[in-house]
């Protein structure tokens, strides 16, 4: 066998392995190219109008305009948030004591002390009515 055939057998072999480590141990995240997401952005009540001025003061820079996500942040607007998954329990939580990278490879989320129990309210308000415009909805969870 010529050296290039050797070489180019062992770069497909090389290739073949790192996709069978990949697939091994899980991709904890969608492929960057698919952040941020399209969000199509309903008429809003009056609740969810409030909670997207919070969100957009506290929360967009990491998690996009409209939940879309960002290089920094994850999309809220994704079947992973969906409520029978993340309820809204998980977002207070994640605001008033962080979170540790668990879905995505962005890192840690840190608490957010400075946003109240009221203003996350208002904010999950919004972020299931985008969750809603977009057809994400309660999936049951199971392990």
């Amino acid at each position: 066998m010529s050296l290039t055939k050797q070489i180019s057998l062992f770069s497909l072999l090389l290739l073949l392995a790192a996709g069978l480590i990949f697939y091994i141990t899980g991709n904890k995240t969608q492929p960057e190219s698919m952040i941020p997401v399209t969000v199509k952005v309903p008429k809003l009540s009056f609740k969810a109008a409030n909670g997207k001025i919070l969100y957009d003061a506290n929360c967009a820079a990491c998690h996009g305009a409209n939940g879309a996500g960002t290089q920094s942040g994850p999309p809220f607007v994704h079947t992973i948030y969906n409520p029978g998954h993340h309820d809204d329990a998980a977002f207070y939580r994640a605001a008033s004591q962080g979170v540790q990278s668990h879905h995505w490879k962005f890192g840690n989320m840190p608490p957010r002390p400075d946003v109240t129990r009221a203003q996350i309210k208002a904010i999950v308000t919004y972020v299931r009515e985008l969750q809603l415009a977009n057809g994400i909805t309660y999936k049951k969870h199971t392990m």
